[in-house]
Formats: C-alpha cells, structure tokens, sequence
C-alpha cells in the first residue's frame, strides 16, 4: 500500500454535501479571476489526441498513458491525455490569439501510472493555461510576474473562504519566495529533493522552485520534465505548506515554454531527437507556434489545500485500492 499519512484527531466533516457546495465556490471564484487577471478566455479541450501528433504531455518521460484502437480512424492509436501542455500552444494559434492573450481550460487526465496516495490519484482535474508572449518576455523577471499574478489570485481565494468560513484562519504567506532547484540544493545539503522542498515551504509558507529537469551541481535533477515544452531554465513549481499534513503540497507547474534552439538542446540531452518527427514538434521547428507561458493548476489539489483536507479523496472522486479504503474510512476519513 502506497504511503498514507493520517494527521491525529483528523475526521472529515460529517456534511459531505457542504463540501461539495465548498468546492463549487472555490472553482468557481478560483478560475473567474484567474481568467481576468491573466486576460485568458475559456476553451473546450480533448480528452484523447493521436499517439501520431505528439500532443500530448510525457510527463517525467516514463509514465504510459492509456491508450485504444478507433475503428473508424483506421484503428489509429489515441491517448488519454496526460495534461495539455503542447496542445494548448497549437489551440492559440488555431484560434488566432494575440500578444498577451491566452486560453485556459478544464483539463481531465487518468494517470495509470500513479502511486495513490494523500494527494496523488489516478484521475487528474487542473485549470491548464497558455499566455501568448513576446519573445523580449523571454526572461526569468516575466516569468517572476506571472507567478506572483497567480498568487494574487489565490491569495484572494483565501481571504474570500474567510468570509464563507467565519472560523477559517487565512493559510498563505503575504509573499512567494523565489528559489533555483541549485540554491536550494545549496540551502538544505544532505537532504533528498522532497525533504528540502518541505524544509523551504515550512521556512517560507510558499515557494516557487525554478529551473527544474536541469542537472544540478551533485549530477542528479531535482525532478524529471519533459524536454519538448518547458524550458529548464525559466519554469518552476508553486510549493505551498500544507499544515494539516505538515508537509510539502505542489499547487501548479509552468514555465515559458521551449523554442526552437532550447526545443533542439533539450531533446538532444535527454536522447529524444526522434521527437522531431512528430507534427507538433516540426511546427515548433518551423516557427509556426508562438512563444508561449502556460501550465497547470490542481483542481483537487487546490481544494484540498484550502479546505484542509488530509487526502485528496475528500475533494474528488477516483478510485482508492481497497486496503486504503479500509484504513482511512478506520480514521474516521471519508472519501467522495
């Protein structure tokens, strides 16, 4: 069984209709601001693309997506997406958006790959986004102020429960603290990636941990990343402190995303130049995508966090192995 922490004393609320209304109200004020303070529109997106198009996301490169036969598409091969990292890039072209104008979208993904855990499910729900930029916001300041933008907004995510919530404590800090993968590698040595990344957020309450998926200065990464939609050097995680777990919670992952020279090099370190075959990666190529910023924010994952909730099956409906089940349901913790 996966590892399931239970916080002492910690019971699910008894009106399990209340939380359902909860989770309404935070996706709902949640994505109407976010789309105002970003200038993003709503679209529709595919639960599914052709194994051939290259759209969809690799993830960490090993994860296998779950796929099946179409009869009538000559029994191509199709995936359930994994998130919608490429294809939101190639909707902003399709649609013929703007400089600074930008789409997001309820993105739904099974991932069969996962381990089931606190905060982990085999079905993920996020808020995917993609901002159409210029390539003079080519840096680590733009990046800097699109991060501090959705902070903002969940900021006022929280203070608005406070007011739905009159017993409700706000949970974030004032400010987001900025930090490489190196640096902080260099503040907590002798410790493993998710250690260090629990030590900053319970320092800071909220970090934005940048340049992932490079090697860093002990010859490890501090995570994997796909090497065909972010560039490693200008990309990061919002990282928040979770009290209830008492521990490290990943809210939303993104980056500015590659361009062609940075599309060549990372595919050239990681061994994945076979990638260039694929029409999403040739259109890259070409110059025939704009340069882009986007990336996903947990749905489950925010709830979660605001509603203090100690597994994420409180928030969201999945499938739980039965043993989980079972141990939780003996904590008195109940899953939707």
């Amino acid at each position: 069984m996966s590892k399931l922490v239970i916080p002492e004393n910690y019971k699910s609320n008894e009106d399990l209709y209340r939380t359902q209304l909860l989770i309404k109200e935070i996706k709902d004020y949640f994505q109407i601001n976010l789309a105002n303070n970003l200038n993003l529109k709503r679209v529709s997106a595919p639960l599914f693309v052709s194994e051939t198009s290259g759209l969809n996301d690799n993830l960490n490169g090993v994860e296998k997506p779950v796929t099946f036969d179409l009869p009538e598409a000559h029994n191509a091969e199709m995936e359930i997406v994994h998130s919608l990292a490429k294809w939101k890039r190639y909707a902003l072209e399709e649609y013929n958006f703007k400089t600074h104008e930008g789409l997001y979208t309820d993105m739904n993904a099974i991932r069969r790959c996962e381990e089931p855990d606190n905060t982990h499910s085999f079905y993920v729900d996020q808020w995917d986004w993609e901002l159409i930029m210029n390539e003079e916001d080519r840096n680590v300041d733009y990046l800097k102020q699109i991060v501090e933008t959705i902070y903002r907004t969940m900021k006022s995510l929280d203070e608005y429960l406070c007011t739905l919530i009159p017993t409700r404590q706000k949970l974030l800090k004032d400010q987001i603290r900025f930090m490489t993968s190196e640096e902080l590698l260099q503040k907590y040595p002798g410790k493993n990636d998710k250690e260090r990344e629990r030590l900053a957020v319970k320092e800071y309450g909220a970090v934005f941990l940048m340049q992932i998926g490079k090697v860093l200065s002990n010859g490890e990464k501090h995570d994997l990343r796909a090497p065909d939609y972010d560039d490693w050097e200008l990309n990061g995680d919002i990282l928040v402190y979770n009290p209830v777990l008492d521990d490290v919670l990943e809210l939303s992952s993104m980056g500015i995303r590659v361009n062609p020279e940075r599309l060549n090099e990372q595919l050239k370190q990681t061994d994945n130049l076979d990638r260039l075959k694929f029409d999403y990666h040739r259109m890259l190529i070409d110059g025939k995508l704009p340069q882009t910023i986007g990336g996903g924010i947990g749905q489950s994952r925010l709830c979660m966090f605001f509603l203090q909730k100690a597994h994420i099956g409180e928030v969201q409906v999945s499938y739980w192995p039965d043993e989980q089940r079972k141990a939780l349901a003996n904590k008195g913790i109940k899953l939707l």
